[in-house]
């Protein structure tokens, strides 16, 4: 197998494990899906609407989302909040991910200074 292909799905791994942490991140205030995807991208994430959708949906049904339609503007838009679950997964998802981090940092970086 080719080591870009390998490089290729690893990070593709890395990027369906925190798209879930970012949403609920970006949803402690009501978002529609374009909004939701336009916030990542100033944040030099990109997503594809073709999968943001459809997580959202899936977080919804988990109870950790809410949604509503908004009908007030020129076209219709369904906005996503998190629920009272959804601010207990995040918090509890962000010392995961905090701690997580912090670890392979350290391993990471002691792998890179021992290489000096």
């Amino acid at each position: 197998m080719d080591n870009n292909e390998i490089i290729t799905g690893l990070a593709l791994e890395l990027r369906r494990g925190t798209l879930v942490l970012l949403t609920l991140s970006q949803l402690k205030k009501p978002m529609y899906g374009y909004n939701l995807v336009k916030s990542l991208e100033d944040a030099n994430i990109s997503v594809e609407a073709n999968t943001l959708y459809p997580l959202m949906r899936r977080l919804e049904s988990q109870g950790l989302l809410s949604s509503e339609w908004d009908t007030d503007g020129s076209k219709p838009r369904k906005y996503y909040i998190l629920t009272q679950d959804g601010k207990k997964v995040l918090e509890k998802s962000e010392k995961i991910w905090f701690d997580l981090t912090n670890k392979v940092n350290s391993i990471l970086e002691a792998d890179n200074n021992e290489g000096q």
